[in-house]
């Protein structure tokens, strides 16, 4: 048994709260290494780059926050966490250098606005998510954030669902354009319909056990099931609480459901849940993703009359404590109140009437987060880095923003490129989705080792969802702004795409 599931056996990880207040008395030092694991339940991450200081990530299903709980993120970042704040590729904010004894105090102002950090870490259900547009788009099946909601509400505070094997990640959409890297997750719903005696039911299809860390990226598998939104939920958690009773526990890098999965076969993983269902499931219905990707970033009509909705970017997901709080007061003044956070660490603005569109466009923050930014900018994602990780290799999110800057300069605005960086093998930052994708290592250059990467190319979700596939092994950081110029200019992602396809179709290997 590793250490983390003697742990687990011990003591359950939620139960650790309570014991906060006098964790504070005792002090940082009194912390033992079990307190130190057991605080990941509650989204409390100690960061040896920041010594003495913790990592809180707080829990937003689907990404959506109001204008109440944007004050209230961007006053705890400004008066606790140095004016800093990360958005994630799980549509969370992360908020950085928080004393413990400051975190009795923050967490109970969270709860105030119906904010929760709990379950953000370690072996849980992560954060919920899904289509950033959802209710605003005609790029959707069908609305289907009642459903996140429902499972979220069911797994929250639950301790059937704080023992898993491992992380277990959940993408619920009925987004056409598939916006959310269904194919990365555990768990995806994705918007199909289905026909019975001329009838056209809405609903989703499933796929399971996709991945990105432990490994590498492992394209979920369709398990030809069918399932009505009103039965959605219901069926996340049972398949959940099958990993939770069947998955692998020896080997912590191999404890993903993916590797459940592969051991017992599609069949035996639908016949489980089925039985914990008590009933079976129908098959999979006529997927609806269309051959459309969109990144929401823009303006766009919604489907409410005399409404829109904008897409931000959002460089690297860096936003300060200032800028959060200057959020929470333009959807006040131009929308309902209302901000969303997406996958590709972007934020998106609704519910603007025509009649304040101008005023919108002309207020100083869009000149910092922009509707338009050049294509480079629009698809940059960044893991944290070395900055505050303690398993990245690199630095990656000024590095990331500094380059992008650079190749803007130099690229057309209108050539859109999503270029994504990951500081280690976790690949937080996505980057075997990305037409670029930057993986953090280390090289050798005239006798000293020096920050380098891999990149990989190629890499797509969706239908045609593919890894993208290692081009360059161990370039140096100081090369990248000429290596990335040159791939940049002459890249046809869809072409080069097709490519790689073909080769590796022929036998041909990575190596070659």
């Amino acid at each position: 048994m590793n250490r983390i599931e003697q742990l687990k056996t011990e003591r359950d990880g939620l139960s650790i709260g309570p014991d906060l207040s006098g964790m504070v008395v005792a002090g940082l030092s009194a912390l033992t290494e079990d307190d130190i694991d057991r605080l990941k339940w509650w989204g409390i991450f100690l960061r040896k780059q920041t010594p003495g200081h913790f990592m809180l990530r707080v829990r937003i299903p689907r990404g959506v926050v109001n204008a109440a709980q944007l004050r209230a993120l961007g006053e705890i970042s400004q008066r606790y966490g140095r004016n800093l704040a990360d958005l994630t590729t799980r549509q969370q904010l992360q908020l950085r250098w928080i004393r413990l004894q400051d975190i009795p105090g923050i967490l109970e102002r969270l709860r105030a606005v119906g904010l929760v950090t709990l379950q953000t870490g370690m072996d849980n259900v992560r954060n919920i998510i899904g289509c950033p547009a959802f209710g605003l788009t005609s790029g959707e099946l069908f609305d289907a954030s009642g459903v996140a909601q429902a499972f979220n509400d069911l797994l929250v505070g639950n301790a059937e669902f704080s023992n898993l094997p491992r992380k277990f990640n959940v993408a619920i959409s009925g987004c056409r354009e598939h916006c959310t890297h269904a194919e990365t997750q555990d768990v995806a719903l994705v918007p199909a319909l289905r026909y019975v005696d001329g009838w056209a039911l809405q609903g989703f299809n499933l796929l399971v056990g996709g991945k990105l860390g432990s490994g590498g990226y492992r394209v979920a598998t369709p398990l030809d099931v069918f399932v009505p939104p009103g039965e959605a939920a219901r069926l996340c958690a049972a398949i959940a609480l099958v990993f939770r009773d069947y998955g692998p526990r020896e080997a912590r890098n191999k404890a993903r459901l993916s590797f459940l999965l592969e051991a017992e076969g599609e069949a035996w993983l639908r016949a489980a849940v089925e039985e914990r269902l008590g009933y079976g499931l129908a098959r999979a219905g006529v997927d609806q993703r269309s051959g459309k990707t969109t990144d929401h970033v823009g303006i766009f009509r919604q489907r409410q009359p005399g409404l829109n909705y904008l897409g931000l970017a959002v460089p690297v997901g860096r936003i300060s404590g200032e800028e959060l709080t200057a959020l929470a007061a333009l959807a006040s003044d131009y929308g309902s109140g209302e901000v969303r956070f997406t996958t590709d660490q972007n934020l998106l603005l609704p519910n603007v009437p025509d009649t304040r569109l101008d005023a919108l466009l002309k207020e100083p923050l869009l000149k910092v987060f922009r509707y338009d930014p050049p294509g480079i900018l629009r698809g940059l994602v960044s893991c944290t880095g070395i900055e505050f990780c303690n398993l990245a290799v690199i630095e990656t999110k000024t590095r990331a923003l500094q380059i992008a800057q650079q190749l803007a300069a130099t690229v057309p605005a209108s050539k859109q490129l999503r270029m994504h960086w990951s500081g280690c093998p976790a690949s937080c930052g996505n980057h075997t989705v990305a037409d670029i994708g930057l993986l953090g290592t280390k090289t050798r250059l005239k006798g000293k080792v020096v920050d380098a990467v891999d990149i990989f190319v190629g890499g797509a979700s969706g239908p045609a969802a593919a890894p993208g596939i290692r081009l360059l092994e161990r370039v140096p950081c100081s090369e990248l702004p000429q290596v990335l110029q040159g791939l940049v200019g002459h890249m046809d992602v869809n072409k080069l795409r097709r490519q790689l396809r073909a080769l590796q179709g022929d036998g041909v290997s990575e190596a070659d």
